[in-house]
């Protein structure tokens, strides 16, 4: 489903929230992206949980291990839920402590090395703990979207005109560094490892003139070809439809292929944004998407309609 970078989706490609979908108490710590973030990045989250599990297996508590690390037991907690980092040199500690060695010790020093490394994305303005950090960690997005064409398959072209009317009023500077990283996440469509993108998108967002006829003809055309990955899955609701349960606004659902990382919900409003994790509130997502996706035209329909929009043009 959508992104989170500077500002909402119809100016940078990101979801807006229509209000029964924006449940109470989702937030969870703020990101620099004006949305809300998780914590941790998924390689972090991983070796908490591991952490974790080690500790309990070895039977001990958070009271009993904390000083025997030489820790509070708020530090031990902290590190167990991915809230703080930790070293090598402290997970050595804790891995003597929990009597763990052989294959299994170097398996927990290898994920502590790659979950201390610095994500790229600063160097883009963006967190690796926000949206597009659970991007970069994903490997399945569901994205609908109702007022533009979904980030990934945006043209640098009307990307830019998004990012130029943003109420952010980004300086040019700003505008070519949101470009360069909505272009580097486009690149998980075709590079491995792969992103698999599930996109739905309202006819009117295909409609609506957004930087010039040229600039409008050129973003159908590269939707038509983003449609032909293998990766990519594309699905439009036609006017015609009438109302339907996506009026209220766009939304993502993050899945990570990993059993014990569960899926995350991404919806933004005008204000801010939220991230859901609570299976109970992702799955309202999923069950619209799923509505929005029996009532889409087909992928070979979809595509065929975008074709005719673009020759009208």
């Amino acid at each position: 489903m959508g992104v989170l970078e500077s500002g909402r989706e119809n100016a940078i490609g990101l979801p807006e929230v229509g209000s029964h979908l924006c449940l109470p108490g989702m937030m969870i710590g703020t990101d620099d992206g004006g949305g809300v973030g998780i914590r941790g990045t998924l390689r972090q989250r991983q070796l908490a949980r591991a952490l974790r599990r080690l500790r309990e297996e070895a039977g001990l508590s958070l009271e009993e291990a904390a000083p025997r690390l030489d820790w509070s037991t708020s530090k031990l907690g902290r590190i167990e839920t991915a809230q703080q980092g930790v070293d090598v040199h402290g997970v050595r500690s804790m891995l003597d402590l929990y009597n763990v060695g052989g294959a299994q010790w170097t398996e927990i020093i290898e994920l502590t090395r790659e979950a201390r490394k610095r994500d790229t994305w600063h160097t883009y303005g963006r967190s690796g703990q926000g949206y597009v950090g659970l991007e970069t960690d994903a490997v399945v997005v569901h994205n609908y979207q109702l007022t533009y064409v979904p980030g990934l398959l945006q043209t640098e072209d009307y990307m830019r005109t998004l990012f130029r009317n943003s109420r952010r009023r980004p300086t040019d500077a700003e505008i070519d560094r949101d470009v360069q990283a909505r272009l580097r996440r486009q690149r998980r469509l075709t590079e491995e490892p792969r992103l698999e993108l599930v996109a739905i998108m309202d006819e009117s967002a295909l409609r609506r003139p957004v930087g010039g006829v040229e600039v409008m003809r050129a973003q159908l055309q590269q939707v038509v070809a983003r449609a032909a990955l293998p990766s990519v899955c594309l699905q439009v609701l036609p006017v015609s439809l009438g109302v339907h349960a996506g009026l209220d606004g766009s939304f993502t659902v993050l899945g990570f292929g990993d059993p014990d990382e569960p899926e995350i919900a991404y919806l933004e409003h005008t204000v801010n944004a939220l991230h859901l994790h609570k299976e109970a509130e992702v799955n309202v997502c999923k069950l619209v998407f799923d509505q929005l996706r029996s009532e889409a035209l087909s992928p070979r329909d979809s595509t065929a309609l975008i074709e005719r929009l673009a020759a009208d043009l």
